[in-house]
C-alpha cells in the first residue's frame, strides 16, 4: 500500500481495528525510518498526542489526546458500498444481533421496532471533507430547509462559504463541532430560523454578537457552551436592544451563569418569550425562589423551562422580588414619593426592573419591608378571613395560616370546617391593596406565598 499512496490521502476517512480517523499527515517521521500517517481519530480517548513530535509539529488536532502516528499498512481505506451499507445499517441475511421486540411512539402512533438498540449503536457521526477554496459551491441546494451538520468537523469558516448554496435555509444544526464563531454572516443564513450550538465549548459572549444581526432567527440552542456572560453594548438601563430581533425561543442549559446580570440582559431583548436555564450554578440552591426572581426580572418571559407561566404565577413573582430587595432599594435612594424616588445607578444596574414593578404594584411600603426573623412560626402565620359568598348564613371566619400551606392543604381544612367534600371547593381571595379585584387560587400543589396571599387579605370559598 506504500507505494500506492500520495499526499492526496490527506483527508481521507480510515478505519483501524474497528476505530474510525481522519488523515491529517503522511511523510516521514524522523529520526524513524519510513512512512507514516497521522490520524486524527473520532474519539480522542483513542490517541496519544496531539499531532507533535519531538517538538516538532506534523498535523492538527482539535483534542490534546486526539492524534496518533500508524503504518500506512493498518489502515483501512474503505470498503464498496454494498458492503458499507450492510455493516451501517445492519442489512446482513440472517438474524438480528437483537431480535426483540420494541414498541416506539412517532407522533401519536405506536411503531413496532426489532434490533432498534443495535442498530442505534453503530450509528458514528461522519468527518466531512469540504471543497477546498474559498468559493461557493457551484450547485445550489435551492429548496433545502433543514440541514444537520453535529458531529461532523465543521468549522465556521467552512459553514459560511458553503452557506450561499443554501438560500432558504431555515434550520441549522451545528452540536459538538468545536466552533468558534469568527465572522459575521454576511448575505447568507439569512432565512434561518433555529440554529442549534450546543455542546460548542469555544463560544462566547462576543462571538453571539456576531450572529446577532440575523433577522429572523427565532429559536436559539446554546446548551453546554460554556457560556457564562452576556451584555448587549447597543441598549442601556430598562432599554430594548436591537439585536437577535427576531429571537423568541432561547436554551442555555448546562452552562456557567452565575451572575444574575446575565438574566438582566435578557430582559433587552424584544420578542424573547422562551427561555430554558437548568442545570446553570445560578440555579443551585432554593430553586424556587431562583425561578420567581427569573420570572420578576425577565417581564416579557411566558414560559420558563418548559412550563408556561400563568398570570397569577407572574403577579406573585413580580410582588416577592418587590419585597425582597425593598430595603437594598430604600438605602439606594428608593422613596415612596416619587418625587423622591432616585435610587442610585450601581441599584439600578443590578436590577433594572425595580423601578417598573414600583409603578406597576406601588412602591413597596415601610410594613412590608421589616425584616423577618427566620425560622419563628409565628412570623409565618397568615392571619386571613374566610367568607362563603354564596351561603349568606355561614359566618365569617378567621384562621391563621402559614404561608408555605398548599391550596390543596387548605381545601382539606376547609372541607372539615365547613362538611363540604374538598373536590366540590373553589378558592380564591381578595386583597385590601387591590379592591374590587377577585384572584383565583388554581394550582393546589402551590403554597398561599405562591399565590402572595398576604396577612389581612380574604379567603372566598364557593362550592
Amino acid at each position: 500500500m506504500n507505494g500506492t499512496l500520495t499526499s492526496d490521502v490527506i483527508g481521507q476517512r480510515v478505519e483501524v481495528n474497528g476505530e474510525h480517523a481522519t488523515v491529517r499527515f503522511y511523510g516521514t517521521v524522523p529520526p524513524v525510518a519510513g512512512l507514516w500517517l497521522g490520524v486524527e481519530w473520532d474519539n480522542p480517548e483513542r490517541g496519544k498526542h496531539d499531532g507533535s513530535h519531538e517538538g516538532t509539529r506534523y498535523f492538527q488536532c482539535r483534542h490534546p489526546t486526539g492524534g496518533s502516528f500508524i503504518r500506512p499498512h493498518k489502515a483501512n481505506f474503505g470498503v464498496d458500498f454494498l458492503t458499507a451499507l450492510r455493516k451501517r445499517y445492519m442489512l446482513e441475511d440472517g438474524p438480528e444481533e437483537d431480535g426483540r421486540e420494541q414498541i416506539v411512539m412517532i407522533g401519536n402512533r405506536p411503531v413496532k421496532t426489532i434490533g432498534f438498540d443495535s442498530v442505534l449503536k453503530k450509528q458514528r457521526e461522519n468527518k466531512l471533507r469540504f471543497p477546498p477554496g474559498s468559493s461557493s459551491p457551484p450547485r445550489k441546494f435551492s429548496a433545502l430547509k433543514v440541514l444537520v451538520l453535529s458531529q461532523t468537523g465543521v468549522t465556521w469558516a467552512e459553514v459560511l462559504r458553503c452557506a450561499a448554496g443554501w438560500p432558504a435555509l431555515q434550520e441549522l444544526y451545528l452540536e459538538s463541532n468545536d466552533i468558534s464563531i469568527s465572522e459575521r454572516p454576511v448575505d447568507v443564513l439569512q432565512m434561518v430560523k433555529l440554529l442549534d450550538l450546543s455542546s460548542n465549548q469555544l463560544i462566547d459572549e462576543n462571538q453571539l454578537l456576531l450572529i446577532a444581526d440575523l433577522p429572523r432567527l427565532e429559536h436559539l440552542i446554546l446548551s453546554e457552551t460554556g457560556l457564562s456572560s452576556l451584555h448587549f453594548p447597543d441598549a442601556g438601563i430598562g432599554c430594548k436592544t436591537s439585536m437577535f430581533p427576531s429571537l423568541q425561543h432561547l436554551v442555555v442549559n448546562d452552562n456557567g451563569i452565575s451572575q444574575w446580570s446575565f438574566i438582566n440582559e435578557l430582559d433587552k431583548l424584544q420578542s424573547l418569550h422562551s427561555l430554558s436555564c437548568l442545570r446553570n450554578p445560578l440555579t443551585e440552591g432554593n430553586r424556587a425562589e431562583t425561578l420567581q426572581f427569573i420570572i420578576a426580572r425577565v417581564g416579557q418571559l411566558r414560559t420558563l423551562n418548559r412550563c408556561q407561566i400563568l398570570p397569577e404565577e407572574r403577579r406573585g413573582a413580580e410582588l416577592d422580588y418587590r419585597k425582597a430587595f425593598g430595603n437594598e432599594w430604600k438605602k439606594a435612594g428608593g422613596h415612596q414619593d416619587p418625587d423622591k424616588n432616585w435610587p442610585h445607578e450601581e441599584f439600578l444596574a443590578a436590577h433594572p426592573r425595580y423601578q417598573s414593578l414600583c409603578l406597576k404594584y406601588g412602591a413597596p411600603e415601610d410594613g412590608e419591608l421589616k425584616t423577618q426573623q427566620a425560622f419563628l412560626l409565628r412570623n409565618q402565620l397568615l392571619t386571613l378571613q374566610i367568607k362563603c359568598p354564596h351561603r349568606l348564613d355561614q359566618k365569617v371566619l378567621e384562621k391563621q395560616l402559614p404561608e408555605s400551606m398548599t391550596i390543596q392543604k387548605v381545601k382539606g381544612l376547609l372541607s372539615r370546617l365547613l362538611k363540604v367534600p374538598v373536590s366540590d371547593l373553589l378558592l380564591s381571595y381578595e386583597s385590601p391593596k387591590m379592591p374590587g379585584r377577585e384572584i383565583e387560587l388554581e394550582n393546589d400543589q402551590q403554597s398561599l406565598q405562591f399565590h402572595s396571599v398576604e396577612n389581612g387579605d380574604c379567603l372566598l370559598v364557593r362550592w
